[in-house]
C-alpha cells in the first residue's frame, strides 16, 4: 500500500491511482571527494523510465482510457513530456506535445529524439505561443490535459507520497531524518509535494529548491501556494484536518540557474563529473547537475552527512 494511503486510509477509496510500476527507491550514503551526503535514488522509481515525473503521473493518468489523447507542453528537451509519452503509451494512450526552443546539450538532444519517436510533436516559437495552441486544441478536441512538469495539486500528491516513503525508510533503518533535502526547482511540483509530505509526517526537515528556471516561474511563493493547494486537496479527499505548511521549512538556492533554462554551468559540470568519478550516476545539465552542485556545497558546509540529494533524472534509457 502507498505510504500516503497508510497515513490517510480514506484516500485509497477517494483518490484514483494507476500502477505505473513505481516502487520504493533506495536511500544511499555517498562519499563524493571529501564530502559525505545521502541520496534518494528516484531515478530508479520505475523499471523502464524512472525519475520524478512518474511519481506525478501515477495520479495524473489514473482512470485513463485506452485510445485517449494526452496533451502537454514543455521545451523541446522536456523530460516531463518524455515521461508522459512513455507512460501514457503503456496505458494505450497517444500523446501530443507542443514544445518551444531551449538551449541544447547532449541529454536534451537525446530526449528530443526519443520524444519525437513516442509522441506527436508540434513546434511553437515561444511558451506563450505554445499555450495559445494548447488553448485552441483543448477547445477543438477532447484531450486529457497534463500540466507542464505535472505540477498541479494532483500531480504533487505523488511527491507527498514520496516524502512519506522517505520518512518510513528512515524509521525502518533507525536513521535520523536528513537536516535538508535538496531538489531541483523547475515547475515546482517536486518541492511542493515533498514540503507538504514532510508537514503531513510532522518532520522538520528543510526542503531546498535549487532554481533552474526564471525567477518568475521558480520562486518561494509559487512553491508554497502549490504545497498549500495540495494539502487542501488531500484534506478534502481524506476528510481529515491536516497540518499547515510551514514556510520557514522552504528555502530557494538562486545562484545555480545560469541565466537561461537548460544552460549548463561550469559549477554544475564540475559537480556532475566529480560524482561520475566517484562511481555515481550520470546527471543532466538542466536539473540534476545544478541541484547536485548545490547539495554538495550544503553537505560540505554541514559536515555531518545529514544533507540528502534527491536525484530526479533517470539516465538509464540513455545507456548510462
Amino acid at each position: 500500500m502507498l505510504p500516503l494511503f497508510v497515513r490517510l486510509p480514506r484516500l485509497a477509496h477517494t483518490l484514483p491511482h494507476v500502477d505505473l510500476g513505481v516502487r520504493e527507491t533506495p536511500v544511499e550514503e555517498w562519499r563524493v571527494g571529501d564530502v559525505a551526503l545521502l541520496a534518494k535514488r528516484d531515478d530508479l522509481s520505475a523499471p523502464a523510465l524512472g525519475g520524478n515525473k512518474v511519481r506525478a503521473l501515477e495520479f495524473l493518468l489514473a482512470d485513463l482510457k485506452s485510445g485517449c489523447e494526452l496533451l502537454t507542453v514543455g521545451p523541446i528537451g522536456s523530460t516531463h513530456a518524455l515521461a508522459v509519452a512513455h507512460h501514457g503509451a503503456q496505458l494505450g494512450a497517444l500523446t501530443s506535445v507542443i514544445t518551444w526552443p531551449q538551449e541544447m546539450h547532449d541529454v536534451a538532444r537525446a530526449t528530443r529524439e526519443r520524444l519525437a519517436a513516442l509522441a506527436s510533436v508540434t513546434r511553437a516559437l515561444t511558451p506563450v505561443d505554445a499555450y495559445a495552441r494548447v488553448a485552441l486544441r483543448r477547445m477543438q478536441s477532447r484531450v486529457r490535459w497534463i500540466p507542464a512538469g505535472g505540477s498541479s495539486p494532483l500531480g504533487a500528491v505523488g511527491h507527498v507520497n514520496a516524502a512519506l516513503e522517505l520518512v518510513a525508510q528512515c524509521a525502518r533503518a533507525k536513521r535520523a531524518m536528513p537536516s535538508a533535502v535538496v531538489v531541483p526547482l523547475g515547475s515546482g511540483g517536486t518541492a511542493a509535494g515533498v514540503l507538504a509530505g514532510f508537514a503531513l509526517a510532522g518532520v522538520t526537515t528543510r526542503v531546498i529548491g535549487v532554481r533552474v528556471v526564471p525567477r518568475v516561474l521558480g520562486n518561494k511563493w509559487h512553491v508554497l501556494r502549490l504545497a498549500r493547494r495540495t494539502r487542501a486537496l488531500l484534506a478534502t479527499l481524506s476528510g481529515e484536518s491536516l497540518p499547515t505548511i510551514d514556510a520557514s521549512r522552504l528555502a530557494i538556492v538562486e545562484d545555480a540557474y545560469g541565466g537561461s533554462y537548460a544552460r549548463e554551468t561550469d559549477a554544475a559540470i564540475r559537480a556532475a563529473a566529480l560524482l561520475r568519478s566517484s562511481g555515481g550516476p550520470r546527471l543532466d545539465g538542466t536539473y540534476s547537475a545544478k541541484a547536485f552542485g548545490a547539495a554538495l556545497s550544503l553537505a560540505r558546509a554541514a559536515g555531518d552527512g545529514s544533507v540528502l540529494f534527491w536525484l530526479t533524472f533517470d539516465a538509464r534509457w540513455m545507456g548510462a
